[in-house]
């Protein structure tokens, strides 16, 4: 019971094919620079020697076949044959208010994955190619997909609507969406399930921290509200992009600096952030290597995303009427002892107390890192996407209720 998870960018591919059985990871790996005569394959089996291949590979579907190539393959794959795959999931950023669940896909479900183009243009179109490319290699195999905005579509409409005219909801669907949905989803089910206690009897904010980050207000399982917002640019302060700003900012510096639309885009989501403040990087790790070695620019720039994060972690206590857990995850969350130090030092007030020998304790493994009379559980939870992208897709099409 094989199932390969996908997501396709506009020039890249990652792949994880998962056996649910036990739900273990069998091969993993990457298609980069798609499109070019230099393409580079990279394929992970655990306890092997990664491989990597430089070839051709100009369009999505060549990316699929090679990938389908290497898993069978005699001497670096792990299936026998191709029909060992029962089933692909694929991750797609946006389902706008379409789709609440994943879901197995059809006709249908592309053609309404085509019309959200506009809502994501970046990312929708290089899932699409990823899709298709997959149907093309296995046509007879049951595909679903997953969206990064699904779980946030139980806010209600006080947390999603913009204070703009309502007739641009009403004709555009402007809203707030929000992301990260997958992550968010996985990690409070998991937090829930350490504390033994059950998701709807808890009142979660969830950090997803990386590159692009996050905050999600859950209550009681459901996504109440989210940082992100129509587009992945609203909300914290990231490596590359601003998060909040006044919208005023953008007729005023396209005005005073003679920018266009693309350029003031491009600056808000490629330019900004902690690379903007720091001088020096969208890497976390080498803007705190840089405070502690003296650099003032870095140590706005960290205190400033820290900042950021504590606000609306307060704001979304303050929405929910108290908080019980408060968790990290994501590459930052997850690895930056410094900076979820600094978060919660400004949190006491919730009656949320870090313990720093815990907070210290590196592991890739869920653990709490509040001290013992803390009220609020301070949990690091790594992310795991691809495992809730490859259990949606088992249920959809090989379990008990699906086609298989």
């Amino acid at each position: 019971m094989n199932v390969l998870v996908i997501n396709a960018g506009s020039s890249s591919l990652k792949y994880q094919l998962y056996d649910m059985t036990n739900e273990t990871v069998l091969a993993k790996g990457r298609v980069e620079r798609i499109g070019m005569e230099s393409s580079i394959l990279t394929h992970e089996v655990e306890g092997e020697p990664d491989v990597r291949e430089v070839s051709e590979i100009l369009e999505h579907t060549a990316a699929v076949r090679k990938v389908l190539d290497m898993l069978t393959h005699p001497k670096f794959g792990v299936l026998r044959a191709i029909g060992d795959i029962q089933a692909v999931g694929h991750r797609v950023v946006h389902g706008g208010e379409s789709f609440h669940e994943s879901v197995l896909i059809d006709a249908d479900v592309k053609a309404e994955i085509r019309r959200l183009f506009d809502l994501a243009p970046l990312h929708n179109p290089a899932h699409m190619m990823g899709i298709l490319a997959v149907e093309a290699n296995l046509p007879d195999v049951p595909q679903a997909v997953v969206f990064d905005t699904a779980f946030h579509q139980t806010m209600p409409p006080a947390s999603y609507l913009y204070a703009i005219p309502t007739v641009l909801y009403r004709k555009h669907k402007i809203r707030r969406y929000g992301f990260h949905g997958t992550s968010h989803d996985y990690v409070s089910k998991q937090a829930a399930a350490f504390l033994g206690k059950a998701p709807e009897a808890l009142k979660i904010v969830s950090c997803h921290i990386g590159n692009g980050a996050s905050c999600a207000a859950i209550l009681h399982g459901k996504s109440y509200d989210t940082s992100m917002g129509m587009t992945p640019l609203e909300g914290l302060m990231m490596g590359t992009r601003s998060g909040d700003l006044d919208p005023a900012i953008v007729p005023f510096a396209m005005n005073k600096e003679e920018l266009t639309l693309s350029e003031v885009n491009s600056m808000l989501n490629k330019h900004s952030g902690l690379l903007a403040i720091s001088g020096l990087s969208s890497d976390m790790r080498e803007v705190v290597q840089a405070m502690e070695e003296g650099s003032e620019p870095a140590k706005l720039a960290f205190e400033m995303y820290a900042y950021r994060i504590r606000k609306y972690i307060g704001a979304y206590a303050a929405a929910m009427n108290g908080i019980d857990v408060l968790l990290f995850t994501a590459g930052v969350g997850e690895n930056s002892v410094p900076l979820r130090k600094r978060v919660c030092e400004g949190l006491t007030f919730l009656g949320l107390e870090l313990d720093d020998a815990r907070n210290e304790v590196r592991s890739g493994e869920t653990r709490r890192v509040s001290a013992d009379g803390s009220q609020v559980d301070v949990l690091v939870v790594p992310t795991n996407e691809e495992l809730l992208i490859a259990r949606d897709t088992y249920r959809l099409a090989i379990g008990p209720k699906g086609k298989r």
